[in-house]
C-alpha cells in the first residue's frame, strides 16, 4: 500500500509506514475504497473495515463507564433543506444523500478525534473532549466545522445537489456518560451546552459556522471571528455573544494567538535569555548551535523564544520558524513543509502552474540548480509538476535524503548571506523524519552562521543529547516573588486582595501560563470590584475554579492515562498530598492496581514521590494543583461523597494520631460527605487547636467553615449550642488577628451573648460578656464598659458562678482603674487573682483570649504605682510576666510585656522599658497582632525621643497610634496626646504641644480615661513653664494653676505617684519664684508618705530637690 505522506509502497497488512511512520490508509474489501486510517466502516459502501487499520482508535477502546463530570465542546452539524429535499427525491435517492453525507462528517469529526454522540435524522451530535480530551479541543471543533462546510463543495457536486449546512457550537460543563436502559444505551451529555449548541444552529445561515461566547473565549485568535451581536436563545434567560468563523487566522500556537491582545512581559528568564545569546554570539562568528530549550507544558518555552527573536530586531538575521503539531506526528518533515510555505509565499488560491513559479524564483534566489532542486521541492510540497520538469525516480528513501541535502544547500547559502535562526518548537511532537533532519543538520561543516533553536517536554528525550554543539536550556517554575510580579502584569499593577493572590500562588505552583490564565479569570469572574490602585473582594471567597482556557489541557493529561484515572480520582480526593499506606487502606481499589497507577501516574508525571520508591511509607504529591483539582472536578458529586466518606472513616479507624493531630482533614472529609453534623465537631476541634498554636488566620478558616455548615442544619436548642461553642472560639481568634474593637468581634459576641441567654449557658456567657466588654474598653467607651461589668457582677451573683464571679471582679477592676477609681480598682483586682486558680483556669486562655490571672496582676501593678508602692508594682509586674512566659500562650505574652513595659516606664527604667517593647514588636510581627505591635511601637518612640532622635521618635508614634485609630482602638488616646504634646513642647512646637494637650484634656472629660488626668493637667503647666513669650508672669500663672489642679485631681483619686510629680513641678516652679520654703513644705509632705521605691528616678529626684530647697531656706 503506498504511503500517501512520503509515497512509499509499504506490505499490504502493515499499519504504519516503514519509511516515515505515517499512518497507512485502510483499504476495504469490499469495494477497495481507501479509507481514513481511523476510519471503523467504508466511508464509500459502509462495509465494516476488518484487519489491524481498522481498529478502533484509543478513546473508544478506553472508553470510561463511570459517568464523568467534564468540559466538552458540542458540535450540531445540519443538513439545509431536508424537507425540501425528501419532497424532491425517492426516499431511497434521500438515504443515499444522506448517507454520504454522514460519511463526510463522520471522516472529519475522526480525522479530528471528536466523537459523533448521536445521528438525528439528517443532524449530527458531536462531543470534542469526550471520551478522551485534547489541550484543544475547542480548536479541533471548529476546525471540524469549516472544514465540513468547505468539503460539503465536494458532495455537492457528486449528488449534483445543492446541499448545504449550518454548523453550530458551544463549551461547557456537562455529566456525561450511558443512559438509556437495555440494549437502547448511548453515551450522552447532559447540561445546558448540548441544548445551547442546538438553539444557536437556528442562527447559523447555510454553509456557515457559528459559536457561542464561551467557545469564542477558548479559540480567539486562532480564526477570524465576526461578531454577531447578542442573541436571546430560547430557554436562556440572558442573551449571548454570537461569533461567525470565518476561517484559519494562521496562528499555530497560543502565544501566536495571544500576541493578537498583547503579551504579559516575560518574567524570572534572566538567566536563560542569556544563555541563548551567548549561543547567539558564537554563531555570528561562524560556529553552528543548537539550543533544547525543554520544560512542562505552560512554562515559558514559547515566550522565551519568542522574547529572543525581538531582542535580534535590530540584528540582520533569518528567522525561521516551525512547530511540532499532534496533528502531523506521522506527517514526514511537516514542520520543513511549513517553513518552505511561509518561504514561498503560498496562497489558498494559488494554482499548481502560479505555485512552480513562486518556486523556481526562490530556487534562483538562493542560487540552486532549478532543474534539479524543483522536483525535489515540488514533490515535498504535493505541486504537480509541469511538463518542463521530469519527476525523480528514485525510492522514498533516497528521494527524502536527496530532498533533505537541497534543504541544507539552501540554508548554508542562507547563512552566507547573514545569521540564520531556524527555530522547530514542539519536538514532543515531531515526527521521525524531523527530528532525523535536525540530527543531520547538527552536523553542518563550519563555519556555518547557524543557530538551531528548539523546544520540547521533558518527556522527550533527543538521540543527539550530549553533542557538542547542544545546549540544553531546562525552565524552571516561578518562584513566588516571580509569580506576584507576573500578577500585577496582568492586573495592570493594581494589587489584588491577599486571600486572592495566596490562592493563585498555591494553585498555580510557578507555570506561568497557569497564573496569567487564572489572574485573567479572577479579572472576569465578578468577584472583584475596582477601588483606586487596588480590587476588593465584593464577598467571601470561594476556591477559585479551573480556568476554562485550561480545562482541556489538564483534561487531555488525564485520559492519556485512562486505565488508571480512576486511581486519580480517588488520590485527588485524599489530597494534593498522600501516603501510600492512607490509599491503600481506604480499600477502594485492589492493591495490584493501585501500585500500577501509581507508577503510570508518576512516570507520566503528574504524581512526584516524595521518599523512597516501593516503600510501603511512600507517600505522593500531584505535580500541580490543577491536575488534582481537574480529576477531582471529573467525578460526580455522588461518587465524591462516598469516597469522601470512606476517607474519614479509614483515619479515624486506622490513622487515629493523624486525625488528632490534624482535626481539619477529617472536617473536610466529612463536609465533602455530607455529613455536616459530624464535619462541623471537627472545624470546631481543628479551631481550638489552631488557637492553642496561635494560627488564628487558620482557626478563623475553620471555625468560619462550622458556622457556615451550622447554616445548613435545622434551628433547635443543639443547633444553638454549637453555635455558641463556634462562635467563643471565633472571637478569641478574631480578636487576635484583628483587634479588640474590630465591628466583626463585637458581632460575634453580641451573638454569643444572646445565644448563651436563651439557652441560660453561663460558662461561654462568660466569654461573651468579656469580649464585649474589651471591645467597649479598648474603644474608649468607658461608660459602656463599666455597665457591662456591672452586668457581669450582676448575673455572677444571681446565678452563683465562680467563673462569672471572676470575669465580674476583673472587668470592674479593671474599668475601676481606667476611671481612675484607684482604690475600688485594686480591691476588684485583688479579689480577681484571689479566685484565679491556675491549674483550673490554664484552658480558659483559649476561651477569653488571654489569661485572666495575668490580666489582673498586670493592671494590679499599674493601680499600685498610682497608689504611691513602686516596688509593688514591679513585684506584680513581673509575677504577670513569669506566668505569660509560663503559659507559653502568645496573646497573653503580648499584653505581659506591653504592660511590665508600661511598669517601667512609669518607674522611668529606660533600659528595662526597651528591652520590653522590642520582645513586644518581635512577638507581635511573628505572631500577627497588630494591635499590639503599634503599642509595642509606640514604647520604643517615647525611648527614641529620649535618646535625642525626637523626629524619628514623633513619626514612629505617630504611625502606631494612626494604626490603632484605624482599627477602632482609642483606649490611651488622651494619654498618648499629652506625652506627644510634651515631646512637642520639648522640640519647640509649644503651640502644637498646647493645642494637643487640650484635646487630651477634652478626651478625658467627655468620658475618657481618668486614671493618669493629674498628669495630664501636668504636663500642661509644663508646657507653659516652656513658653517662650514677653508675660512670663502670665506663663507661670497658668502653669501654677495647671499644677495646683494636678495636685487635686491626684489627692482624689489617692494617686501618690501622681501627687509627687505634681508636687516636684509645682516646687521647681516656686523655687524659681524665690518661694523655697513652701515648696519644701508642700514636696517634704508627699515624699514622706512613701514607705517604698527610693531607688526609683522619681523619688530620687524629689530627694534631690528637698536637699536643694532646704539649702535655698
Amino acid at each position: 500500500m503506498r504511503c500517501p505522506s512520503c509515497g512509499k509502497e509499504n506490505p499490504a497488512a502493515v499499519k504504519c509506514c516503514d519509511a516515515c511512520g505515517a499512518a497507512l490508509p485502510a483499504r476495504c474489501a469490499n469495494c477497495d475504497f481507501e479509507n481514513p486510517p481511523q476510519f471503523r466502516f467504508c466511508g464509500q459502501c459502509g462495509t465494516r473495515l476488518l484487519g489491524p487499520a481498522a481498529e478502533p482508535a484509543p478513546f473508544e477502546r478506553l472508553r470510561p463507564r463511570e459517568p464523568e463530570r467534564r468540559q466538552i465542546t458540542v458540535m450540531f452539524c445540519d443538513l439545509v433543506g431536508s424537507t425540501a429535499l425528501s419532497a424532491r427525491l425517492d426516499p431511497e435517492e434521500l438515504r443515499e444523500v444522506v448517507r454520504h453525507y454522514q460519511t463526510l462528517c463522520a471522516a472529519i469529526v475522526s480525522r479530528h478525534e471528536g466523537h459523533i454522540a448521536q445521528y438525528l435524522g439528517d443532524g449530527i451530535m458531536v462531543y470534542f473532549g469526550y471520551p478522551v480530551a485534547h489541550e484543544d479541543d475547542a480548536r479541533r471543533a471548529v476546525r471540524a466545522g469549516l472544514d465540513i462546510v468547505a468539503e460539503m463543495q465536494s458532495l455537492r457536486a457528486r449528488q449534483n445537489e445543492s446541499l448545504a449546512v449550518r454548523v453550530s457550537l458551544h463549551t461547557g460543563l456537562v455529566v456525561i456518560g450511558e443512559m438509556g436502559v437495555g440494549d437502547k444505551r448511548e453515551l450522552l451529555a447532559l447540561g445546558t451546552a448540548p441544548n445551547i449548541a442546538a438553539r444557536l444552529q437556528t442562527l447559523a445561515a447555510p454553509n456557515t459556522v457559528v459559536i457561542s461566547s464561551a467557545t469564542h473565549h477558548l479559540v480567539q485568535g486562532f480564526f477570524k471571528l465576526q461578531s454577531q451581536g447578542t442573541q436571546l436563545l430560547k430557554g436562556l434567560n440572558a442573551p449571548l455573544a454570537v461569533y461567525r468563523v470565518l476561517y484559519e487566522s494562521g496562528a499555530h500556537t497560543r502565544l501566536e494567538a495571544a500576541m493578537l491582545s498583547g503579551l504579559t512581559p516575560l518574567v524570572g528568564k534572566d538567566r536563560e535569555m542569556q544563555e541563548l545569546l551567548t549561543a547567539w554570539q558564537r554563531v555570528i562568528t561562524g560556529e553552528p548551535q543548537a539550543v533544547l530549550v525543554n520544560g512542562e507544558a505552560g512554562i515559558g518555552k514559547s515566550r522565551l523564544l519568542l522574547a529572543f527573536k525581538q531582542s535580534l530586531a535590530g540584528t540582520p538575521h533569518v528567522w525561521l520558524e516551525a512547530q511540532g503539531s499532534p496533528y502531523y506526528q506521522n506527517s514526514a518533515l511537516h514542520p520543513l513543509i511549513e517553513v518552505l510555505q511561509r518561504l514561498l509565499d503560498f496562497c489558498r488560491d494559488d494554482t499548481a502552474e502560479r505555485r512552480i513559479t513562486k518556486l523556481e524564483d526562490w530556487l534562483r534566489q538562493q542560487e540552486q540548480p532549478v532543474a534539479e532542486a524543483l522536483p525535489l521541492f515540488a514533490t515535498l510540497l504535493a505541486v504537480p509538476l509541469a511538463d518542463d520538469y521530469v519527476a525523480p525516480n528514485l525510492n522514498p528513501q533516497r528521494l527524502k535524503q536527496k530532498t533533505l541535502e537541497a534543504w541544507q544547500a539552501i540554508l548554508l547559502q542562507m547563512a552566507q548571506q547573514q545569521p540564520v535562526v531556524f527555530a522547530v518548537e514542539d519536538l514532543h511532537w515531531a515526527d521521525p523524519s524531523t527530528l532525523a533532519m535536525l540530527e543531520s543538520m547538527l552536523h553542518m561543516p563550519a563555519p556555518a552562521r547557524l543557530l538551531l533553536l528548539l523546544t520540547s517536554r521533558p518527556e522527550f528525550v533527543p538521540g543527539w543529547h550530549g553533542h557538542a554543539r547542544v545546549t540544553q536550556i531546562n525552565l524552571n517554575r516561578l518562584t513566588q516573588e516571580q509569580i506576584e510580579t507576573m500578577v500585577a502584569q496582568v492586573t495592570g499593577d493594581k494589587i489584588l486582595p491577599a486571600p486572592v493572590l495566596k490562592q493563585i500562588v498555591t494553585k498555580t505552583d510557578g507555570i506561568p501560563l497557569f497564573v496569567e490564565e487564572l489572574t485573567r479569570m479572577v479579572l472576569e469572574s465578578g468577584l472583584l470590584r475596582e477601588g483606586g490602585r487596588r480590587f476588593e473582594l465584593i464577598g467571601p471567597l470561594p476556591p477559585l475554579a479551573i480556568p476554562a482556557t485550561l480545562q482541556d489541557w489538564l483534561m487531555a493529561r488525564l485520559d492519556r492515562l485512562a486505565p488508571v484515572k480512576e486511581v486519580a480520582q480517588l488520590a485527588a480526593a485524599i489530597g494534593r498530598e498522600f501516603s501510600y499506606e492512607l490509599i491503600n487502606a481506604v480499600d477502594l481499589v485492589e492493591e495490584r492496581t493501585l501500585r500500577q497507577g501509581l507508577a503510570q501516574l508518576a512516570s507520566a508525571g503528574l504524581l512526584q514521590p516524595q521518599t523512597g520508591a516501593g516503600s510501603r511509607s511512600v507517600t505522593y504529591a500531584f505535580k500541580h494543583a490543577l491536575i488534582q483539582e481537574a480529576a477531582y472536578q471529573s467525578l460526580l458529586k455522588s461518587r465524591r461523597q462516598q469516597y469522601h466518606q470512606r476517607i474519614a472513616q479509614t483515619l479515624v479507624e486506622k490513622f487515629y494520631d493523624t486525625a488528632c493531630e490534624q482535626p481539619e482533614l477529617l472536617a473536610h472529609h466529612y463536609t465533602e460527605a455530607g455529613l455536616y453534623d459530624t464535619a462541623i465537631a471537627y472545624w470546631q476541634w481543628a479551631g481550638e487547636k489552631a488557637i492553642q498554636r496561635s494560627a488564628h488566620p487558620e482557626a478563623i478558616g475553620h471555625l468560619s467553615k462550622g458556622l457556615e455548615l451550622l447554616q445548613l442544619l435545622p434551628e433547635n436548642a443543639q443547633h444553638d449550642q454549637l453555635e455558641v461553642e463556634l462562635l467563643t472560639y471565633l472571637g478569641v481568634a478574631m480578636t487576635a488577628s484583628q483587634g479588640y474593637t474590630s465591628p466583626e468581634v463585637g458581632k460575634i459576641y453580641s451573638r454569643a451573648r444572646t445565644l448563651c441567654e436563651r439557652l441560660n449557658q453561663t460558662p461561654r456567657l462568660a466569654s461573651a460578656m468579656l469580649g464585649l466588654w474589651k471591645a467597649a474598653l479598648v474603644r474608649g467607651d468607658l461608660r459602656q464598659a463599666h455597665a457591662l461589668a456591672q452586668e457581669c457582677m450582676l448575673l455572677a451573683e444571681t446565678k452563683q458562678d465562680l467563673e462569672l464571679l471572676l470575669t465580674a471582679h476583673l472587668t470592674l477592676g479593671v474599668s475601676a482603674a481606667s476611671a481612675g477609681e484607684l482604690l475600688t480598682a485594686q480591691e476588684h483586682l485583688r479579689e480577681a487573682i484571689h479566685l484565679y486558680l491556675p491549674s483550673d483556669h490554664h484552658t480558659d486562655i483559649y476561651d477569653y483570649g488571654e489569661d485572666p490571672g495575668v490580666v489582673a496582676l498586670i493592671y494590679l501593678a499599674h493601680v499600685s504605682w498610682m497608689l504611691g508602692y513602686p516596688d509593688q508594682a514591679l513585684k506584680y509586674s513581673e509575677e504577670a510576666l513569669q506566668l505569660a512566659q509560663k503559659l507559653a500562650h502568645p496573646f497573653t505574652l503580648a499584653i505581659a510585656l506591653h504592660f511590665t513595659a508600661g511598669t517601667h516606664e512609669l518607674r522611668r527604667e529606660r533600659h528595662l522599658m526597651h528591652a520590653r517593647a522590642e520582645a513586644l514588636i518581635a512577638l507581635a510581627e511573628e505572631q500577627g497582632f497588630p494591635f499590639w505591635r503599634a503599642c509595642g511601637e509606640i514604647q520604643k518612640g517615647i525611648l527614641l525621643f529620649e535618646q535625642g532622635r525626637q523626629q524619628e521618635a514623633i513619626g514612629m508614634i505617630d504611625r502606631a497610634i494612626a494604626s490603632l485609630q484605624a482599627g477602632g482602638a482609642q483606649i490611651g488616646e488622651a494619654g498618648g496626646k499629652a506625652q506627644r504634646a510634651l515631646a512637642y513642647g520639648k522640640t519647640g512646637r509649644l503651640q502644637e504641644g498646647l493645642a494637643l494637650i487640650d484635646e487630651a484634656l477634652a478626651l478625658t472629660r467627655s468620658g475618657g480615661e481618668r486614671q493618669d488626668e493629674a498628669e495630664q493637667w501636668r504636663i500642661k503647666g509644663e508646657l507653659y513653664r516652656l513658653h517662650p513669650t514677653r508675660a512670663p508672669e502670665e506663663n507661670e500663672r497658668q502653669a501654677e494653676a495647671c499644677f495646683q489642679q494636678a495636685l487635686a485631681l491626684a489627692r482624689k483619686q489617692q494617686a501618690k505617684s501622681w501627687e509627687l510629680r505634681a508636687a516636684m513641678s509645682l516646687s521647681r516652679l516656686w523655687q524659681t519664684q524665690g518661694r523655697s520654703g513652701a515648696a519644701h513644705d508642700l514636696l517634704s509632705g508627699i515624699y514622706g508618705w512613701f514607705t517604698e521605691g527610693f531607688d526609683t528616678a522619681d523619688l530620687q529626684e524629689a530627694k534631690t530637690l528637698l536637699a536643694e530647697l532646704a539649702d535655698a531656706g
